[in-house]
């Protein structure tokens, strides 16, 4: 199995930040030395979750720091950035990190609308937005190995350039990666050779969702080597919590994962605009402020989590890797977690966990 490491920790104030920032950056550093693949960096703006805010920055920091963990996103919000700047951001970054990028693209939060509002946008025509933005990077990508100018009219821009400079180190550029939940969104990822990242999937969804990508990649005629490695690549997304013992970990991810959801609910109460409504349809345990604490805890623990003595992780990795995962994403930092207790679980994990399934 392939583990990667997820970041989404919060900073509880202003005056942490800057500490916590450099916290991460430790973080990142550790996971390379106890032999993660790969990192996945969010993307979330002004309340402290996220708290580098711009992950395409903090990437160029991780890309001195490190020499062999990729480094990916987990996702950029499209709608956020100006797609000529963010394709000349990534093909440098690309550059620094000597080919370790990985990108995963999003129409932007679908619950956090202050987000939205603080770029000056609404999420109305995040898709479109984020759409046209994919193709002009895909389009300015290509154009820097034919040395073709670009020129781009579109809904939102309108560009006129004559050569992206520098060139990816990847060619043509750095991996395009989805997030996905519904089987419909398997199937099309599938068909168009898109790899995938996927979050919230109890067990026996696992093996339906990736016979569904399956089905999609044979559909869109790729060949066997193609469709192997897009099937391996294929990203669990899980918060993962190794203490001494089980009962120790059940109780301090519990407390850790409410407080990180208490703050969620009380940002977008408070920030949110009046007249935004969240679709309900979008909305499940964890998210929904209508769910009490006790019922909303339950659904985590038994969707989105590893946690346990290591012999307990181990086993329920093992349970995954039998349902047909090979690329876990852990997370191991929630809310403002402190820095001893992260490493240690991560210590556990990379330790005692990980070398069962290399």
């Amino acid at each position: 199995m392939q583990f990667g490491w997820l970041t989404l920790a919060l900073s509880p104030s202003g005056d942490e930040d800057a500490a916590r920032i450099h916290q991460q950056i430790e973080q990142v550093c550790y996971a390379e030395e106890l032999g993660f693949s790969d990192v996945w960096l969010t993307e979330h703006y002004f309340t402290g979750e996220s708290v580098y805010n711009d992950a395409v920055v903090f990437a160029a920091a991780l890309a001195m720091r490190t020499e062999r963990i990729r480094i990916g996103f987990a996702v950029v919000q499209m709608p956020f950035h100006h797609p000529v700047r963010l394709a000349t951001q990534l093909a440098l970054l690309d550059n620094l990190s000597k080919g370790r990028i990985d990108v995963g693209v999003g129409k932007g939060t679908i619950y956090n609308e202050y987000e939205f509002v603080g770029h000056g946008l609404r999420s109305d025509d995040s898709r479109e937005r984020m759409e046209e933005a994919v193709d002009i990077l895909e389009q300015a990508w290509r154009g820097a190995w034919t040395e073709a100018p670009l020129t781009y009219n579109g809904k939102f821009h309108q560009v006129e350039i004559p050569q992206l400079r520098p060139r990816p180190y990847q060619q043509p550029g750095p991996p395009l990666w989805r997030s996905v939940i519904s089987p419909n969104s398997f199937t099309e990822c599938g068909r168009k050779g898109i790899p995938i990242l996927t979050a919230r999937l109890g067990v026996e969804r696992i093996k339906e969702r990736w016979a569904t990508y399956a089905a999609g990649l044979e559909e869109g005629g790729h060949d066997e080597a193609t469709r192997a490695r897009l099937m391996a690549q294929i990203a669990l997304w899980r918060n993962v919590y190794v203490a001494e013992s089980d009962a120790q970990a059940e109780d301090e991810l519990s407390q850790l994962l409410l407080d990180t959801r208490r703050h969620m609910l009380h940002v977008r109460e408070m920030y949110n605009p009046k007249d935004f409504v969240i679709d309900p349809m979008m909305l499940n345990p964890w998210t929904d402020p209508t769910v009490g604490e006790g019922e909303s805890l339950a659904y985590t623990l038994e969707t989105g989590c590893l946690y346990g003595s290591p012999r307990r992780v181990g086993e329920q990795v093992a349970e995954l890797r039998d349902a047909g995962v090979q690329h876990l994403l852990c997370q191991t930092g929630f809310g403002d977690m402190s820095q001893e207790q992260n490493l240690e679980s991560m210590r556990r994990f990379g330790e005692q966990v990980m070398p069962a399934f290399n």
